[in-house]
């Protein structure tokens, strides 16, 4: 049955504007000089050439003219073009002037190493690359082997080598390709729709209490990078919504951070646990207290934190759920009063927005009861349950269907839900660590260092991080139990760093002389848990969390 003939319940009235450039065209009608996206004055001066403000008329006079620009040059339906622009507004434009031709984008992690650039632009099979000046060092030699055009924003856009049409964009047309961390192997190319996205204005626009939004009023300060969901779909069609202004930063500065709040009249904001954590170890400033924040919305903030936070900065934090394969259709948070604070709730699967169902299972795949812990699993209401959700993973329907087990999605996260229908995060369940905002396959990893002759056996961890949630610790059996265990470290860190985005490169290694297998030589993680409690327990064990954030330094 074709989308449009499917009636769904709690059908969004985004929708009936057909793509994100549709939602921009009748919002700049109605909010046409208010600020769309705003740069704070410290941004201002790291990004000189960028506009410090763009209206709603000024936007959507600036995505027209660079729709006919791509038009010109042969882009069309169906073409997928990567962007590696940071935060920037061009991002925003240049997904919009696309999105308007029904040409999707493919958001690039600028701390990408060249064999995840290469991997990552041949998967999706962009037939264009823009980037940003100071990256061509890094990528143009990538795309060069690919034979795939570059440009920088504000350049002549390359001609299309096979001239191409433009669509007509409509709800189930692809709007961005966004990769994901998977269990096994490479990242998986998620094909995100026009519904997909429309789907975040209209859980944002339907929400209640504390994070209800006021049209032409909300300012949402976010330093989360645009080639992830969040700030690229959920904060940005949540402000696109209501009329509302994006304030972007290049990264979270935790010392400006209540300063540039202050200067820009933002009114809430988007966090990682890990921003509460730095935020409330910093000594009290004029600002802390000054501002207009009323909400921020996030997740993985540390329990302990959650209550300090509120108390000190006058802020709530309200805590939801979400994954790149959900987007709006799955969203959760913990909105209305009594809230659960401390406690990793996630809210209500009867909130308002996209009417969703959700299932609580064990290991042998029954129900779990209630108050008890079962992997969370969850469609859309209606008589199509994958609608709003992603529209499966590029060229792996094996890995689609399996996601999509017996018509639920397969979370991996494990949730307990109390009487109430309350649901409470619990732990994961996949093998992913999840380490400051980012979900990183251990399995890559292992794949990664398993090609040096020096390891003979590898396993990768999650192991906990007063500061970022998790970090990855592999747990490495030596080829030969001779060699320095100070050099192979060093040999294994510089392999990674090579080969992996520096936040995917071990913070710790340790070393044991084997591995916990099965009958089958699988590696029983269940039994490293320990070493993954206390990495230290190990009888060789190195620290390389400084040298990661050096790497993190050289990588920028």
């Amino acid at each position: 049955m074709d989308e449009e003939q499917v009636t769904q319940p709690s059908e969004g009235r985004y929708i009936a504007c057909r793509s994100v450039a549709g939602l921009l065209k009748q919002q700049a009608a109605d909010f046409a000089d208010h600020d769309m996206l705003v740069l704070p004055q410290s941004v201002q001066a790291l990004w000189p050439a960028e506009p410090a403000c763009l209206s709603y008329a000024g936007m959507q006079g600036a995505v027209g003219n660079l729709s006919a620009q791509y038009v010109s040059a042969g882009y069309g339906a169906g073409d997928r073009v990567a962007l590696l622009l940071e935060n920037r507004p061009a991002h925003f434009l240049h997904w919009l002037a696309l999105n308007a031709i029904a040409a999707s984008v493919v958001p690039v992690n600028p701390q990408a190493s060249a064999d995840e650039l290469s991997y990552l632009l041949s998967h999706s099979e962009a037939c264009l690359l823009v980037r940003l000046p100071d990256y061509v060092d890094r990528t143009d030699a990538v795309a060069a082997e690919l034979n795939l055009a570059c440009c920088a924003p504000g350049d002549s856009i390359p001609p299309r080598t096979t001239p191409n049409q433009p669509g007509v964009p409509a709800p189930q047309s692809e709007c961005a390709l966004i990769y994901t961390s998977g269990t096994t192997g490479r990242p998986k190319g998620c094909i995100l729709s026009n519904r997909y996205f429309l789907n975040w204005a209209d859980w944002y626009s339907r929400q209640e209490g504390l994070i209800a939004l006021r049209p032409g009023q909300e300012r949402l300060l976010t330093p989360l990078p645009t080639f992830h969901v969040n700030a690229m779909g959920h904060s940005f069609l949540g402000m696109l919504s209501c009329g509302g202004a994006q304030i972007i930063v290049d990264r979270f500065h935790p010392r400006s951070w209540w300063q540039d709040a202050v200067q820009t009249k933002a009114t809430c904001f988007h966090y990682l646990g890990v921003m509460p954590a730095i935020l409330h170890e910093l000594p009290e400033t004029r600002f802390e207290r000054s501002h207009g924040m009323r909400f921020g919305l996030g997740g993985g903030v540390h329990p302990d934190h959650h209550a300090r936070f509120e108390t000190r900065f006058g802020v709530p934090l309200l805590e939801g759920w979400a994954m790149t394969e959900t987007g709006g259709a799955g969203t959760m948070c913990d909105t209305t009063e009594p809230r659960h604070v401390g406690q990793r709730c996630i809210g209500r699967p009867d909130r308002p927005g996209p009417a969703v169902e959700v299932r609580l299972i064990g290991d042998d795949g029954a129900e779990v009861a209630s108050g008890e812990a079962g992997e969370l699993l969850l469609r859309a209401s209606g008589p199509d349950p994958r609608l709003g959700f992603f529209g499966g993973y590029l060229k792996d329907d094996a890995a689609t269907e399996a996601a999509w087990s017996g018509g639920w999605l397969h979370t991996g996260d494990v949730m307990r839900q109390d009487e109430s229908g309350a649901l409470f995060f619990v732990e994961r369940k996949k093998n992913i660590i999840r380490r400051s905002g980012e979900n990183i396959a251990a399995v890559e990893v292992e794949a990664t260092i398993a090609t040096l002759p020096e390891v003979s056996a590898i396993a990768i961890l999650a192991t906990d991080d007063p500061l970022r949630e998790q970090e990855v610790l592999a747990v490495v059996v030596p080829a030969d139990s001779q060699q320095a265990a100070e050099e192979l470290a060093d040999r294994i860190f510089a392999h990674c760093a090579a080969h992996l985005a520096y936040f995917k490169v071990p913070g710790y290694i340790a070393f044991v002389d084997a591995l916990p297998t099965t009958s089958t030589q699988k590696v029983q993680k269940a039994s490293l848990k320990p070493l993954a409690d206390d990495p230290f327990s190990a009888a060789l064990c190195f620290d390389l969390r400084n040298r990661k954030q050096a790497l993190r330094q050289a990588q920028a």
